[in-house]
């Protein structure tokens, strides 16, 4: 995927004013392997999604937020200069706090309604929480359905949308209920970026962080200098964090599709997020928010633990500042009883041990361990929960 480094550089062969070929980055797993294409205006381009899909019915998945954005578009895509074929749409709720059963009915109720055969694809268009129920629907229905991934905010860009999780939540738990089940491609149009609030924007760059601290020193250095830039959507800062992050999650990916240890580590932050998030109630904070916080949380752990310096849980710090984001849970929201008790259902729990990801060594480094001082992780949620 590295060699596709030209970013918004015209092809040769194309007048000056046709768009950019998209970059692409390869998710490798053998025969279920896809690309990510990123780039602007890519949702104008009909010949990307429809080479994708293979049967005659489309069923697009979105929410009353980007429907009126991106819904029109995207059917035009399907079906310019393609007659034949069908387009249903099913409009969901916008929230966290729909990511249930009950919603996920609504995306069977109308494929069935509609239906829809084993030929048919699903195509999620919106963020993470459409992503992650369009995809675990399409891994159920007729026991499995192709599906494509049109991710509109920074957060299922640069890493929901990508990797083949797919799932609910319960009110016990986030996304304890769901399948692993692979996109045919997944289509990043950063255009769509341009109708993002700034909460949400804010809150992808939680996980483009996370890359950096965990795997790659480089990128969360050139992040320290441009957050700024980011921030203001400088499109080509924005193309390079999403590439570079999908790079890194496309790697991962492919070592360990299933989680039995390295893919685990892009959990930084997300076993006291994830408390964070069901102990406030879904839909209160945002999932990329509740990750900043349960992040500075993991650096203060590591800190108390000896395995990181000083001045790394710093910066960790210093980043989630600069980039808006919270270092810690609401003051007073959260006792360690309620994290105590949710965190008990993660699931990187294993024989009853909670697993967690630290960091350790330099820079670019984690660990994925049961192998820590309980007392430690005491004193980290007495720290942050002090009212």
């Amino acid at each position: 995927a590295s060699d596709s480094i030209l970013m918004d550089q015209p092809t040769t062969s194309s007048s000056s004013s046709s768009p950019a070929a998209p970059t692409i980055v390869e998710v490798d797993l053998g025969d279920r392997s896809y690309p990510i294409y990123i780039g602007s205006g890519l949702l104008d381009r009909s010949e990307l999604l429809q080479r994708h899909v293979l049967g005659k019915q489309v069923l697009v998945v979105t929410n009353t937020t980007v429907a009126p954005l991106y819904l029109d578009k995207t059917i035009r895509a399907l079906t310019g200069g393609n007659p034949k074929v069908k387009v249903e749409s099913v409009i969901l709720p916008d929230g966290e706090q729909y990511k249930n059963m009950e919603t996920l009915m609504k995306v069977f109720d109308k494929a069935i309604a509609s239906r829809m055969d084993r030929r048919c694809t699903f195509i999620a268009l919106g963020g993470g929480v459409v992503g992650d129920m369009c995809g675990y629907a399409a891994a159920s229905y007729l026991r499995g359905v192709n599906f494509i991934q049109i991710p509109t905010t920074v957060m299922a860009q640069v890493d929901s949308s990508v990797g083949g999780k797919t799932g609910i939540n319960h009110p016990l738990g986030k996304n304890l209920i769901g399948a692993f089940y692979q996109p045919q491609c997944v289509l990043v149009d950063t255009n769509t970026l341009n109708t993002l609030p700034n909460r949400e924007l804010a809150s992808g760059l939680a996980e483009v962080i996370k890359y950096g601290l965990i795997r790659d020193a480089d990128f969360f250095e050139w992040q320290e200098k441009n957050m700024s830039a980011l921030l203001a959507r400088e499109a080509s800062a924005l193309a390079y964090a999403i590439k570079r992050s999908c790079e890194n999650k496309a790697e991962v990916v492919s070592l360990d599709e299933k989680e039995s240890g390295l893919r685990a580590t892009l959990n930084l932050g997300h076993t006291f997020g994830h408390a964070i998030e069901t102990g406030l109630g879904y839909g209160r904070w945002l999932h990329g928010e509740a990750v900043a916080a349960g992040t500075a949380m993991a650096a203060d752990l590591s800190r108390r633990l000896g395995w990181i310096d000083g001045s790394l849980a710093e910066r960790v710090d210093a980043i989630l500042r600069d980039a808006n984001l919270p270092t810690g849970p609401p003051p007073g929201s959260m006792t360690v009883e309620t994290f105590r008790s949710v965190m008990a259902v993660d699931k990187k729990v294993a024989d009853g041990l909670l697993r967690l990801i630290l960091l350790r060594g330099p820079l670019g480094n984690c660990v994925f361990t049961g192998d820590y001082d309980a007392a430690a992780l005491e004193e980290t949620l007495r720290a942050f929960c002090r009212s």
